[in-house]
């Protein structure tokens, strides 16, 4: 009887990871964004069936599995991101586990639960909701596992609580309305009552604020811009609410024929753009990206669209350099950095396959 109680627990605890999703293959679907930020769909992990032979260093830790938890696996730049991330960490002798918490903090908290299971040698994570930060962290620390945030900080009262990868915000959101202010002065838009500006926010993700504080310092700073034809849309992001939030903006204000949109991110903006084209608006207005993983689709295809520019900045740099920083903590005994920021560069349809390379394609 003992015997037989022993393996049905074992079989049900079989059963629990399995419906974890912890299936085959690390490398995360080539999916498009979904529309409603995935919360409905079911959840899923993936990791390489054989294990990895942990590497050893002077650090005393050993890289093994990695688990690598994004806010929604199934947009462009986590799916690129944590392709970077799985290359590099399999470059270091470790193993990858791809997690997309779909948007979901429930589910993103029981990945976590999931790899302290496990047992992993470190997470890297951006979470669907910065007000679950200190819960992520106490997390990781109880179980002794390093965290890196990446894309979204871990803070709490704007104060990161753990290190941190990704973009210097503020000043991409500059470049981004530095470009935007002399487009706007090549085209005379500047004091023509029928323009309107649009800043597509994000504000409930702090990682987002300032790329819109920066491109509306810049743009102002550079055109004294009438901010009675200045409006403001805030969305979560993903094309579809972008979508809404411009359309909804464009819609109140029939007055302005040529509209001039920034956004928080790219999926934002792309979300813009298809509303301009709804709306008959594209011909006369210009939308400029973040990120430039979408802009540079519409430009391969050889399409005339409204978006102009976007500035690029690589999701496999964040990628791997979360990975690198994890290697040297974990195996090298180096100390994280709080905050590492990468480069990015303002590009257009003339110019972006010089400045993505490879990740123009």
């Amino acid at each position: 009887m003992k015997k037989t109680v022993a393996a049905l627990l074992l079989a049900a605890m079989t059963m629990g990871l399995t419906a974890c999703g912890q299936t085959a293959d690390t490398t995360a679907p080539a999916a498009e964004p979904a529309a409603d930020g995935g919360q409905e769909a079911e959840a899923s992990v993936s990791a390489d069936t054989e294990e990895a032979a942990p590497a050893e260093g002077a650090g005393g830790g050993t890289f093994g599995k990695i688990y690598a938890i994004y806010k929604a696996g199934d947009q462009t730049w986590f799916i690129d991101e944590g392709n970077a991330a799985k290359a590099k960490t399999e470059e270091l002798g470790g193993e990858l586990v791809y997690c997309d918490a779909q948007m979901n903090p429930e589910t993103c908290l029981k990945f976590i639960d999931t790899a302290i299971s496990e047992k992993a040698s470190g997470i890297i994570i951006c979470v669907p909701d910065q007000t679950m930060s200190q819960a992520v962290v106490d997390k990781c620390t109880e179980a002794g596992i390093p965290v890196v945030a990446v894309d979204d900080a871990l803070e709490v009262n704007g104060e990161k609580i753990a290190p941190w990868v990704g973009i210097d915000g503020y000043n991409i959101g500059a470049a981004n309305g530095e470009w935007m202010a002399q487009y706007a002065k090549d085209n005379n838009l500047i004091d023509d009552e029928e323009c309107g500006v649009l800043f597509l926010t994000m504000d409930t993700v702090s990682s987002c604020v300032p790329r819109t504080e920066g491109e509306k310092d810049k743009f102002l700073e550079l055109t004294g811009f009438d901010e009675s034809r200045i409006f403001y849309g805030d969305n979560d992001g993903t094309t579809d609410k972008g979508n809404q939030a411009a359309t909804a903006v464009f819609t109140a204000n029939p007055q302005i024929k040529k509209w001039l949109v920034m956004s928080a991110n790219e999926e934002s903006a792309m979300g813009a753009v298809r509303a301009l084209e709804t709306a008959g608006l594209d011909k006369d207005s210009c939308v400029i990206g973040l990120g430039a993983y979408l802009a540079k689709d519409e430009w391969n295809a050889g399409k005339d669209v409204c978006m102009k520019a976007s500035c690029y900045f690589s999701a496999d740099s964040i990628g791997a350099t979360a990975i690198q920083n994890l290697y040297d903590y974990i195996v090298d005994g180096k100390e994280i950095e709080k905050e590492t920021a990468v480069p990015a560069t303002v590009c257009t349809p003339e110019n972006y396959k010089d400045v993505m390379g490879k990740a123009a394609e």
